[in-house]
């Protein structure tokens, strides 16, 4: 495991645990290049908006919580004025990684 068992594990045990578990959805977001994995895990706004799905995702079907994150998504996205820092290096970087999928459009 690429954490130190000694020097973290014996401080944050309940961390080292977590993320041993949770190791095979961890590292394939360290194979992105740091310009792309640097605005994700720095940015509040991917807290911000996973707090206000939270908030709607009391549905008794999945028919109906599709439907509400998606409105949800799109009046989450409408709120927002700028990109964050890095996030237009990230942009071209997906543009030239993901060509086949990527449209460079918002919305």
């Amino acid at each position: 495991m690429p954490l130190p068992k000694a020097r973290w594990g014996q401080k944050f045990p309940t961390l080292v645990a977590a993320w041993r578990r949770a190791w095979a959805q961890v590292i394939p977001f360290f194979a992105f290049p740091v310009p792309i994995r640097k605005p994700i895990y720095t940015t509040n706004a991917i807290g911000s908006v996973n707090a206000r799905l939270r908030k709607i995702i009391n549905f008794p079907n999945d028919d109906a919580a599709s439907k509400l994150i998606w409105l949800a998504l799109r009046n989450i996205t409408a709120d927002w004025k700028r990109p964050g820092p890095g996030w237009k290096e990230a942009m071209n970087l997906f543009a030239i990684l993901y060509a086949e999928r990527f449209t460079g459009r918002r919305g």
